[in-house]
């Protein structure tokens, strides 16, 4: 099995790139954030490799860090979502927006994955809302560095969750509250809470 391909971007495409590694082209496909953050055409690439074996085909699958790696094995594991599926969701979420939407049993954060309809979006939330948890988010690369490029960090959410909470809310509603808010707050708990506040009162 592959477990990790190194070599030069040779082009990209619609859901793929080949990466040529030794001058041997090998065709992976990846989500829009991986494709987006891999580099451009010539550059050297280092991709994490999950390698799927059928009778007609060999598919390989690719990854720019382990955090999105381990949640395309965790989505695919629910009945009925396919690779496709999985790539879908990871091209639309982050691994953190996707670990907060279970976490808060928030369907329609799933369903803006294109394929992704309410019923396998439930189906999702259900199988892997324990699961979830002891998931390892740590978004170390291929090389094995932090890339802190679009991370918030958890305990500002779970600080705001709590805060939330404390307050009277549900806890759902107050995750669901955060996700819908972070993106403005720029990682300031204060504006964190006092945004999520705003959510759950409109």
């Amino acid at each position: 099995m592959i477990g990790k391909l190194s070599g030069i971007i040779d082009s990209f495409s619609s859901g793929h790139l080949i990466l040529d590694v030794g001058g041997v082209g090998y065709l992976v496909h990846a989500s829009a954030r991986t494709l987006e953050k891999i580099g451009q055409k010539g550059d050297p690439a280092s991709l994490l490799i999950e390698t799927a074996v059928r009778e007609d085909a060999i598919t390989l699958y690719g990854f720019v860090d382990s955090a999105e790696q381990s949640w395309f094995k965790l989505l695919t594991s629910v009945q009925g979502v396919g690779a496709k599926a999985g790539l879908a969701i990871l091209s639309a979420l982050t691994p953190e927006k996707i670990s907060l939407a279970i976490a808060a049993q928030d369907k329609a954060m799933l369903t803006q994955a294109d394929g992704v309809g309410p019923k396998l979006a439930t189906r999702i939330l259900t199988e892997l809302k324990d699961k979830a948890v002891n998931l390892d988010l740590s978004p170390k690369s291929v090389e094995g560095f932090v890339d802190n490029s679009e991370k918030t960090p958890e305990g500002v959410d779970n600080d705001a969750v709590s805060a939330l909470i404390n307050l009277g809310y549900a806890r759902a509603d107050a995750y669901s509250a955060v996700i819908r808010a972070k993106d403005k707050a720029n990682d300031n708990l204060q504006d964190l809470i006092r945004l999520a506040l705003k959510e759950l009162s409109a």
